[in-house]
């Protein structure tokens, strides 16, 4: 391990902050199936996090922080609040359109409203075409799939998706997703919600999907778990510093996933998430020690 990555992981082993300037490293990447375009491994959620008004300077630090240590994903929402406006000034302000890559979502019914709401968000990003449009949640995705198809024919969007956050809703998203009209799927996975390896991961890789995983720490459910407990000695064979980079580290090794967008407004997570798209990844007899190993703490 070369010594900068070796004091970058005692650092974050050691709790110790993170000032807010960042060096890039090479990154980690994963191939859009559709395509064969290369996307980073780890990228950027903003639910929450970015739904501020008013001051946005750590926002920045993060965004900045994330465009430098190589993050290209940054998915957004109008359903989360202000995110996506955030989203647009901070990327314009900083000059990163080129350098990133911005998802966002139709989260409402009727093909009228759906178009009103995404002409929306190219406004709030500040772009005038955006490379990831997906219906967020299955809203009306007969409607707006229809929409969608129009909106990358017209080469407003590069690239649309379908998205869910629940296992209840897998078998609707299967569904879906079998129609083979979609280049990504978003969907919850993580340690802690393992159900998409059943049915949804095998699909989208028969079909040629890109899969991003959202809620990739499990709501935080994942942290509370292993809180105050060390990590176990042969993680750091695998080139984790953290429990963070420990549960992205599985996800995004699974060959199905595209990559993982943990959310966060604090410049050093980010830095700690970003850790995860360095090195090695774990292959399966790796993913299963991990994922024994967590199950039993």
């Amino acid at each position: 391990m070369d010594p900068r990555r070796r004091a970058l992981l005692a650092a974050l082993a050691a709790g110790a902050a993170v000032k807010p300037c960042f060096a890039a490293m090479p990154t980690l990447s994963k191939k859009i199936p559709s395509t064969g375009e290369s996307l980073p491994v780890i990228g950027l959620g903003t639910w929450q996090a970015f739904d501020v008004r008013g001051d946005s300077g750590a926002l920045r630090e993060v965004m900045k922080g994330f465009s430098a240590l190589g993050g290209r994903v940054v998915d957004s929402s109008p359903m989360y609040g202000a995110a996506e406006s955030v989203v647009g000034e901070l990327v314009e302000g900083l000059g990163l359109r080129d350098a990133l890559f911005l998802a966002t979502k139709v989260w409402t019914s009727g093909r009228t409203e759906g178009i009103r709401q995404m002409e929306s968000s190219f406004k709030r990003m500040r772009v005038d075409r955006m490379d990831l449009l997906q219906v967020h949640n299955l809203v009306d995705a007969q409607t707006h799939t229809e929409t969608l198809l129009e909106m990358k024919a017209a080469r407003k969007t590069r690239y649309i998706g379908i998205t869910h956050y629940s296992a209840s809703a897998h078998a609707e998203v299967a569904r879906w997703l079998g129609s083979g009209q979609y280049d990504f799927l978003q969907i919850n996975y993580s340690l802690a919600e393992r159900d998409a390896e059943k049915a949804l991961l095998p699909l989208a890789m028969e079909k040629r999907v890109a899969v991003i995983a959202n809620r990739p720490f499990g709501e935080g459910a994942l942290f509370r778990k292993t809180r105050g407990k060390p990590l176990p000695p042969w993680a750091a064979e695998l080139g984790i510093g953290s429990w963070a980079q420990y549960f992205l580290k599985w996800i995004v090794s699974h060959p199905a996933i595209t990559c993982a967008i943990p959310g966060s407004g604090d410049p050093k997570h980010v830095r700690d998430n970003m850790g995860a798209g360095q090195g090695l990844l774990p292959d399966a007899a790796a993913r299963k020690r991990m994922a024994e190993h967590f199950g039993a703490l």
